[in-house]
């Protein structure tokens, strides 16, 4: 999900903004699925998880499990501090239809989505119909009709779980719908939604005229054709459809902990696993260390801390590193093996010590058609990447927000260039597979 899409949520507006904090600089350690969610689940950038890809041997599921990573995780802290604990949508990429008697240590209640072999796609029509989840370890078949919509099905899951859940039981969940992912098959009650969306908002990042600048991999792509542009503004309208169908479920979500008692003391974190670039500086998809694809919306609502400051926005640079340490700290447990920083700190006020920047890191596969490995830093005025190709990018955000002008060669920036760089260097630790030695 864009952060551009959070506007056209009306629930997520009125019953999470209004009522809590927005993070306007929220971002993502690493712009892709599976690598984003192990980080959520255990407060671990992808150097520390080895979890660096949807698949294969560097990522999804099946690394996540043979490096032993689900015995560390959200799920197993909270358990052991007599949490009922549930996860109803994605798990993990490659958790596949022959997983499905899996349940990972920690979670009492489980309907986990198949996602698919070999690739970020989902089974069947990738995952908005004919598709199975496991329910606690039972693999069960969702079929075409509308009432298998899966973001309504799992959303009900949440409901369920937290109406079941004994008054005197604490409680944490996390819903993770496929919304708004390609293909974004729309709800049929959507159908006629977001009528005030015609396409992608055409900022001048949108099918950048002049890509000479950039990196090879973006510098090489031909501006846009009329048929992908008509495909990516076709998608953003779809996308922002399905994502009423997510704003539904957090209104069910939020009456459903108003009316079990819950509401007044619940921990609500509205976010998503990464961004993407739809046409902007012509990239079509993730991966990336553009604002599309590393910022992702967060919003916060605790009523013991954000009632008082209720509506307002923050800009500190926060991550997705972030939320396991925050919820652990909400919780009272340990969150063994975390890097992030809690979240809780800021909002009481206190931004002592926060970081200035924050790393940003990704993996491309050998063969891949992806972006190059970076590592690379994200402070409040500049974007800094190093590619494992030796090139590299440095964009002045306050003068130029959208990324038009890379900086990395002029003459009068290479002091900065060079602090940014051993500062991405430090942080990128361990580095992305394959990295080059020349690199240091």
């Amino acid at each position: 999900m864009r952060v551009d899409e959070l506007a056209g949520m009306p629930n997520v507006q009125a019953l999470l903004a209004d009522r809590g904090v927005t993070f306007d600089q929220s971002l993502v350690v690493n712009p892709l699925c599976c690598p984003a969610r192990s980080t959520i689940l255990t407060g671990g950038t992808s150097g520390q998880t080895g979890i660096w890809a949807n698949f294969g041997h560097h990522g999804g599921f099946p690394a996540f499990e043979r490096r032993g990573e689900e015995s560390s995780t959200l799920a197993t802290w909270l358990s052991s501090a007599g949490y009922a604990t549930s996860l109803d949508g994605k798990y993990l990429n490659d958790y596949t239809s022959a997983d499905m008697g899996h349940v990972p240590p920690g979670w009492s209640d489980w309907h986990a989505l198949a996602l698919g072999t070999g690739g970020s796609g989902g089974e069947g029509r990738n995952g908005y119909f004919q598709y199975k989840t496991s329910d606690n370890g039972v693999a069960t078949y969702h079929g075409t009709k509308q009432s298998a919509y899966s973001t309504t099905v799992l959303g009900g899951d949440v409901v369920g779980f937290i109406r079941a859940t004994p008054a005197g039981t604490p409680l944490f969940a996390e819903y993770a719908p496929r919304a708004p992912h390609w293909p974004a098959l729309v709800e049929d009650a959507h159908l006629g939604g977001c009528t005030d969306v015609s396409g992608v908002p055409r900022s001048p990042a949108w099918n950048e005229p002049d890509v000479s600048d950039k990196p090879a991999y973006i510098a090489t792509i031909p501006p846009a054709t009329q048929h992908q542009i008509r495909h990516t503004d076709a998608l953003y309208v779809r996308m922002c459809q399905t994502l009423l169908s997510v704003d539904d479920q957090v209104g069910d979500i939020v009456t459903a902990l108003e009316d079990t008692g819950r509401l007044a003391n619940s921990l609500i974190i509205f976010t998503s696993d990464n961004g993407i670039e739809l046409l902007e500086h012509r990239w079509d998809g993730k991966n990336v260390p553009y604002e599309e694809s590393i910022r992702v919306p967060l919003v916060i609502r605790y009523d013991p801390m954000t009632a008082s400051q209720a509506g307002s926005h923050d800009h500190h640079l926060v991550q997705n590193l972030d939320l396991a340490p925050t919820i652990a700290a909400a919780a009272g447990v340990a969150a063994p093996g975390a890097t992030g920083q809690n979240l809780l700190q800021l909002l009481s006020g206190d931004d002592s010590g926060w970081p200035l920047e924050r790393l940003i890191e990704h993996w491309q596969p050998p063969g891949g058609v992806a972006s190059p490995s970076f590592c690379g830093v994200r402070t409040a005025q500049y974007t800094y990447a190093q590619y494992a190709t030796g090139e590299e990018e440095l964009y002045d955000l306050s003068a130029d927000p959208l990324e038009l002008d890379n900086r990395a060669g002029d003459a009068g920036m290479q002091e900065l260039r060079a602090q940014l760089h051993g500062d991405a260097m430090a942080l990128c630790r361990p580095r992305p597979p394959q990295w080059p030695r020349t690199i240091r």
